[in-house]
């Protein structure tokens, strides 16, 4: 453990652009340490998302729609991030331990999921035992195995990043909670490229020791993170102290001025930036002919842009731009990446495929650092859980929904299309998914109507002080 702890450390504040988020009390290596559980949370989603979708669409065979759902499972889970991060607030044990149970319950099913995974695709693809096996026993099992990890790697993210408030003093939380949502990022870029390779001659044996070793990593990381990180305080943990009720808390922190407005725009937003996830790996390997390797690394490209989106907007930030503005510029850059990737087909341009898949990251990435920001205006009364859940819960559900819908959408377009119901004009495969990008597309303009209310009040005089950017800002 002291050895990776050195290695992050040796990256020194040279290459790490929050590093300026270690204190005192919250030193480098430990943070660095800490940062752990969301690297795994980034490889996991990037399985999921980026590498698991494409296969068993493409190589599979197994209708969008389908795939859709089973990758929008994990999002079934995302409404009680907020439950998941009050509990941990008001957690009572002898042991006087708030964050590490919830942590830790989270990392065992997130790895039970991972474990059950290939068998599940074996299942799926016949591989097994000569096709006898009923293919519902394949579906559901599936179906079971992203529900685990989708609800791990969110009980873990949510009190992971309450733990890094925690741990942190006041006047450097944004900048350690921001760290922690770049190294989920770096989690994603890092495993994209690795799942890139490993995949870049496929087979089905390979992809179950790609999940298999997935798993093991997870335990690994989180094993570390978790390692003398949060103090006991059985005095703030006893069984006897009262515990307030979660109906009264949330009242409160939802009724409080503009949040309401504000989580409407999270919500339109993060729909219009995740429809395209089930899809976009698809749509490069059906229509632009794009191999499993290449489409992977559709995800690190989209991982970059991101990471490129929160230096520039940092900068923006810490010159005093306004945070909704910020978001609302994301929201004008995703518009230009949909069109790319829309005009991509017709051109027959993997280039300018890539070019948009990059900017859609870009342009996720400066709407998250905007609403992010602006998320630390709204007050919950020092329980950070129950902030950084809510975040979660609006974030996660939108995108579930919006992944479901986009799938579904596709297969029904798609079959519509080459049906020639639509017309000589659109009887092509690409229709389908033409049709989801323009859908985003109205969707960010819905998102721009819902911030510009906030934009015009935030624009007022305001006699809060100028911070530096630094992430507390960012979820999970």
């Amino acid at each position: 453990m002291p050895n990776v702890a050195r290695m992050w450390t040796h990256l020194g504040p040279r290459f790490l652009p929050f590093a300026d988020a270690a204190t005192v009390e919250l030193p480098l290596p430990r943070l660095m340490r800490l940062a752990l559980f969301q690297v795994s949370v980034g490889m996991a989603t990037a399985l999921l998302v980026g590498t698991l979708n494409r296969v068993m669409i493409v190589e599979m065979g197994m209708a969008a729609w389908l795939v859709s759902l089973m990758v929008a499972l994990p999002l079934v889970f995302a409404p009680l991030r907020a439950l998941v991060g009050f509990r941990s607030d008001v957690h009572r044990s002898v042991l006087g331990w708030r964050r590490v149970p919830y942590i830790w319950l989270g990392s065992m099913v997130q790895f039970g999921g991972l474990a059950i995974m290939p068998f599940a695709l074996i299942l799926l693809s016949g591989d097994g035992d000569g096709g006898r096996t009923p293919m519902w026993l394949g579906h559901v099992s599936a179906a079971l195995a992203f529900l685990m990890v989708g609800a791990g790697l969110q009980t873990t993210q949510t009190a992971g990043l309450a733990l890094a408030t925690d741990l942190a003093p006041a006047e450097a939380r944004p900048r350690v909670v921001a760290l922690m949502y770049v190294m989920l990022l770096v989690g994603m870029v890092g495993s994209g490229l690795v799942f890139s390779e490993l995949l870049r001659d496929f087979s089905n044996t390979r992809l179950v020791q790609v999940v298999q070793g997935a798993g093991v990593l997870t335990m690994v990381f989180n094993s570390i993170a978790l390692w003398k990180q949060e103090p006991r305080d059985p005095g703030r943990t006893a069984p006897h102290l009262p515990r307030p009720a979660f109906r009264d808390m949330w009242r409160r922190f939802a009724g409080r001025g503009q949040s309401r407005r504000y989580l409407l725009a999270v919500g339109l937003g993060t729909a219009a930036f995740s429809m395209q996830d089930i899809i976009l790996e698809p749509y490069g390997g059906e229509i632009l002919k794009l191999g499993v390797g290449a489409t992977t690394m559709l995800t690190a490209l989209m991982a970059m842009g991101a990471l490129g989106a929160f230096s520039l907007a940092g900068r923006a930030l810490i010159r005093g731009a306004d945070a909704y503005r910020v978001a609302a510029y994301g929201a004008l850059v995703g518009l230009v990446a949909f069109a790319a990737v829309i005009f991509a087909e017709p051109l027959n341009s993997p280039g300018l495929f890539r070019i948009g898949a990059t900017l859609i990251g870009f342009g996720g990435g400066l709407f998250s650092v905007g609403t992010l920001t602006a998320a630390m205006n709204l007050e919950s009364d020092g329980l950070h859980g129950l902030a950084l859940g809510a975040w979660g819960a609006v974030q996660a559900t939108c995108a579930g929904v919006a992944i479901a819908l986009g799938g579904a959408l596709r297969d029904v377009i798609s079959h519509l299309a080459t049906e020639g119901v639509l017309g000589t004009a659109l009887a092509n495969p690409a229709t389908g998914y033409s049709f989801v990008y323009h859908i985003e597309i109205y969707l960010l303009f819905a998102t721009l109507v819902a911030i510009g209310p906030l934009v015009r009040r935030a624009a007022a005089p305001s006699t809060a002080r100028p911070g530096k950017f630094g992430m507390a800002e960012f979820p999970g």
